[in-house]
């Protein structure tokens, strides 16, 4: 695998602690700013402080829904040009819509190889969000 060629700030969310923790740190040795966060209102929070190019999100969280997630995350105006990650072990046709409803770009089903999500990173031009 290579790198991406941009540095993105990503923020991860997923309730599994293991599996944020460890996605985290593969996304940081690719030359990632990350954050990983369990809790979705909390994700909302740093979100809006951390202003992530890219958001990996579980669709099954506790306390608010993967897609009520992505739907607050796209009202924010900085946002625009975010793109939002589905990694979810959901996997019909009716889960890919409602993330495409939802706002998400890409719906991707655990166990993610690492060649996909870094090829979708590396398509990824980081934007400043004011």
């Amino acid at each position: 695998m290579t790198a991406p060629t941009a540095t993105l700030r990503v923020l991860v969310v997923e309730d599994d602690a293991d599996v944020a923790d460890s996605t985290a740190a593969l996304l940081a040795f690719w030359g990632h700013t990350t954050r990983a966060e369990r809790d979705p209102l909390r994700a909302l929070q740093v979100a809006d402080d951390f202003r992530p190019h890219a958001v990996l999100l579980d669709i099954g969280l506790p306390r608010m829904h993967g897609y009520d997630l992505a739907r607050r995350l796209r009202e924010r105006p900085w946002s625009q040009g975010t793109r939002l990650i589905a990694v979810t072990g959901w996997d019909n046709d009716a889960d890919r819509k409602q993330s495409m409803i939802s706002g998400i770009h890409h719906h991707l089903v655990k166990p993610v190889r690492p060649s996909v999500l870094e090829h979708i990173l590396a398509g990824i031009a980081p934007v400043d969000h004011d």
